[in-house]
């Protein structure tokens, strides 16, 4: 029977990286075990380098609570953002050869898609959910390709914050000015109270008309007509203008 005892550096690393998979956790430690030679006494120390070298990963400098991940997250975005594949790559590895949990970097890479691409690249955001799938589905290490893919998918998409832009004003208007009442003509009307009241009265069904488009006001009265979405010249969104430009102009109102 072995005698080993596990660092605990050691041990803190194999937490890690194992991220919760009790198979390679316990993968690491035999193989650590097995490959340290006992000391005079049959006892197996077993420190952070054996452990290092069973998972085949460094011990980064990477305190998962403290400045230093955010700073590598914060790097991170900032490099898809800015569109460069190699740089996203590396601080990728940073973070997953450190340890941090991978779904939590998939997590960000599907908030960016929305927020940094938006409808740019409508397949950013689908992209950005199956990698997170699959890597849930795999783990790791075989799961890292998949992050690294959406990764160098999202830092070469187009980019637009024309999303996150439009929905910052709305959420504005709704904040500022609460909970305007939903005009009469737009309202459902399951009753026949609610029909006499005026619910549902004139209400211009769009595919009754050419291109399903017709002029009709859909927001408050108190608030007026909105523009928030002001799509880019960039990717698929410049289609979207387009499209826009001309439903507007149908609808008598300003892009």
């Amino acid at each position: 029977r072995w005698k080993a005892e596990l660092m605990p550096e050691a041990r803190k690393h194999l937490g890690d990286m194992a991220q919760g998979d009790a198979r390679v956790a316990l993968n690491a430690l035999e193989i650590a075990v097995l490959t340290t030679p006992p000391d005079p006494q049959g006892h197996r120390i077993i420190t952070l380098p054996m452990v290092e070298e069973a998972l085949q990963r460094k011990a980064l400098l990477y305190d998962k609570e403290g400045e230093e991940h955010y700073n590598v997250i914060s790097a991170f975005h900032k490099s898809l953002r800015g569109s460069d594949p190699d740089a996203a790559l590396y601080w990728l590895a940073r973070m997953i050869e450190a340890g941090e949990d991978p779904l939590y970097v998939a997590r960000r890479m599907v908030r960016f898609a929305s927020e940094d691409i938006g409808l740019a690249d409508p397949q950013a955001l689908t992209l950005a959910l199956r990698s997170m799938e699959a890597f849930h589905f795999i783990g790791l290490p075989e799961g890292e390709l998949a992050l690294a893919e959406a990764a160098v998918y999202l830092a070469t998409a187009p980019k637009s914050n024309a999303i996150y832009r439009a929905y910052e004003e709305a959420k504005k208007d709704v904040t500022e000015k609460g909970a305007l009442p939903v005009p009469l003509h737009i309202r459902n009307a399951p009753t026949r109270l609610m029909v006499e009241l005026g619910y549902g009265r004139g209400y211009k069904y769009a595919h009754d008309y050419p291109d399903a488009i017709v002029e009709q006001d859909y927001f408050p009265k108190e608030l007026g007509v909105r523009s928030y979405y002001q799509p880019t010249e960039r990717g698929f969104e410049k289609i979207i203008r387009q499209r826009l430009e001309e439903w507007r102009k149908k609808m008598g109102r300003k892009s």
